[in-house]
């Protein structure tokens, strides 16, 4: 399952967080997504096998740390785009004693925020 990062209830699990944060290969993609780049661009860039790049991937996706689009093609070949969801990452002791963490988010352009409600629309139609 693929969490959209910007749902307001979209909060991961400090455990996931923590996770990939702690993978060399996830906090390479990181530094290497200066801009939302395909997953064949990464690949060219990051020296990561392509299948564990995949997995690299789904694990920040599923950590909400990163944010997959589609790039819409003209010959039909759509592709995914990868970018960065956060800009400040808080990691926090609860009074249960469990790892809390808030994510910060970088801001949305109305652009942005109508794809968003339009993706929504569709997906209930």
């Amino acid at each position: 399952m693929v969490r959209d990062p910007i749902a307001a209830e979209s909060v991961p699990p400090a455990e996931e967080v923590c996770a990939a944060l702690d993978d060399p290969d996830c906090r390479e993609i990181i530094r290497e997504l200066e801009e939302p780049m395909t997953a064949a661009e990464l690949h060219d860039r990051c020296e990561i096998p392509q299948s564990t790049l995949y997995r690299k991937l789904e694990a920040l996706t599923e950590a909400t740390l990163l944010e997959e689009s589609t790039e819409i093609r003209r010959d039909g070949h759509h592709a995914s785009k990868y970018s960065v969801a956060f800009t400040e990452i808080r990691l926090s002791l609860e009074d249960d004693r469990t790892l809390g963490v808030e994510v910060e988010r970088p801001a949305r352009t109305a652009d942005e925020r109508l794809a968003e409600l339009w993706s929504e629309v569709r997906k209930e139609t």
